[in-house]
């Protein structure tokens, strides 16, 4: 109906406007504005891509213009304090505070439905324990590393350059250097902008980037040049990530310049697509003897794996395979299902993987089981933000954590879900040079600093609350839902 109307209308219009050019000569600025419109109404009605503005010539665009400021609308107007995923407003606020190393007080009570949600808690006990003057470090490292590390409670988890700016890598490290904890590098290999002087996490992607022959497979002498560097402490060989099990990971053409390219050894301006297992790995007894290889190639640093959990069954064999080999990996990063990502198939996000804390859990119990849990370091990454989440997750069994979205909410992410566009407008999240200016490395490497920092001292003021006086006291039975 409303195209019909439209056509008859332009018809009817069409030649009062040009009369009105030579009656009206002062208003030739508006006449061409409307006939533009009428132009671009025409191009509707006879397009046949799009039923909508065939339909509706012209208001239909209106459709297109709400949806793209949706979520903007969505995020400032509408939504509540605990209503925003993958995290509300009150937990970038206090995230913000923290980096900002400001205090962070809630007014006048929760505002979360303790009925209605299902809410974490912790039974606090009636003498505080002992609070301990600073945070403990762990010790990573099993019979067969020649150079144990000593790990932070709270690190940066695996975060490319490539998904990441050149600037957001800078400051993330650098803040690194300045708390003292260590920045895993993701699965886009070690750049200069990694080497700020903090220690890093080099990861083995099931791409290989940065260390791979032209086929993808790994190359040996490649990977030495980088596992032996100073700043290297420990290697993790990348099996799955929590976002997308069993999919690999995706850097759009947008964002693989020339420069990332290089670092990355692949073709530059290409969908860059990881495969979902790495090539060196054929079966599950290829695992461990991967782990063997690189500490050797790496000198004997502490070599674990991150993955997160599928069946159950494959990832107790793969224990087995390890035992029997004689080989166990250093450490074991869990990745929660409903950990972040820069690009994934929704599916994969919504409905593929272990849940976080049942994850952990059932890591820490089959390592217990096989009598190997002294042995082998359980790393937990899965919406690690805060002291409480910290607490719980080695209330589960986890050893130390790292954050991604937590550190890049330090930087400044305000949660535009703009990641695989690289239009980010915080310079986080993108190589556009233009958007990039506007993170200054040097100012947010503070933030960085200050969050890590200020949320290990919430979590110490945590752990005195349940009454425990070292993490050894920490037990799953304290959380309660």
């Amino acid at each position: 109906m409303i195209r019909t109307t439209y056509i008859i209308v332009s018809f009817i219009l069409f030649p009062i406007f040009i009369l009105a050019y030579d009656y009206l000569p002062d208003q030739t600025v508006a006449i061409t504005i409307l006939m533009t419109l009428l132009l671009i109404g025409w191009y509707d009605v006879f397009q046949k891509k799009n039923a909508i503005l065939r339909d509706y010539p012209i208001v239909g665009h209106f459709r297109y213009i709400f949806k793209a400021i949706a979520p903007e609308l969505q995020q400032y107007f509408i939504e509540r304090n605990t209503d925003g995923k993958p995290f509300n407003k009150n937990e970038i606020s206090l995230i913000k505070s923290r980096s900002e190393n400001q205090e962070k007080f809630h007014p006048f009570g929760t505002e979360l439905d303790f009925y209605a949600d299902k809410v974490q808690w912790l039974g606090h006990a009636f003498i505080p324990g002992k609070k301990m003057a600073e945070p403990p470090r762990i010790k990573v490292g099993g019979e067969h590393c020649l150079k144990p590390y000593n790990a932070a409670l709270l690190n940066v988890s695996a975060m490319s350059f490539g998904s990441l700016s050149a600037n957001a890598i800078t400051a993330l490290n650098s803040g690194a250097r300045k708390g003292g904890f260590y920045h895993n590098t993701g699965e886009g290999g070690i750049t200069p902008f990694h080497q700020q002087g903090g220690d890093i996490v080099l990861q083995i992607g099931t791409g290989n980037f940065g260390f791979r022959n032209n086929d993808g497979s790994f190359n040996d002498e490649a990977f030495v040049k980088k596992g032996t560097l100073k700043e290297v402490k420990m290697i993790e060989i990348k099996l799955s990530q929590g976002a997308k099990p069993g999919h690999g990971g995706v850097l759009p053409a947008a964002k693989n310049t020339e420069e990332i390219a290089r670092i990355r050894l692949v073709k530059p301006h290409t969908n860059i697509l990881s495969p979902p297992v790495n090539p060196e790995i054929k079966e599950v007894g290829d695992i461990p003897k991967f782990v063997k290889r690189v500490r050797a190639l790496s000198e004997g640093k502490p070599v674990g794996f991150k993955l997160c959990i599928g069946i159950k069954a494959e990832f107790i064999k793969l224990i087995d395979t390890c035992i029997e080999q004689g080989n166990l990996p250093d450490f074991i990063t869990v990745d929660a299902a409903e950990g972040g990502t820069g690009a994934a198939p929704l599916e994969y996000s919504d409905h593929i993987g272990m849940k976080g804390d049942e994850a952990l859990k059932f890591v820490v119990q089959v390592l217990k089981e096989k009598n190997v849990r002294e042995q082998v370091k359980v790393i937990y990454a899965g919406k690690v933000m805060d002291g409480f989440s910290l607490f719980k997750a080695l209330c589960f069994g986890a050893d130390f954590c790292n954050s991604a979205r937590g550190f890049m909410f330090s930087l400044g992410c305000i949660q535009s879900l703009r990641c695989h566009t690289d239009t980010c407008p915080t310079g986080i999240a993108t190589q556009n040079k233009s958007l990039q200016k506007g993170l200054d490395p040097t100012l947010k490497s503070e933030r960085v600093f200050h969050y890590q920092e200020n949320t290990l001292k919430s979590f110490l003021e945590i752990l005195s609350t349940s009454g425990c006086n070292a993490l050894s006291d920490l037990k799953p039975e304290l959380i309660q839902d």
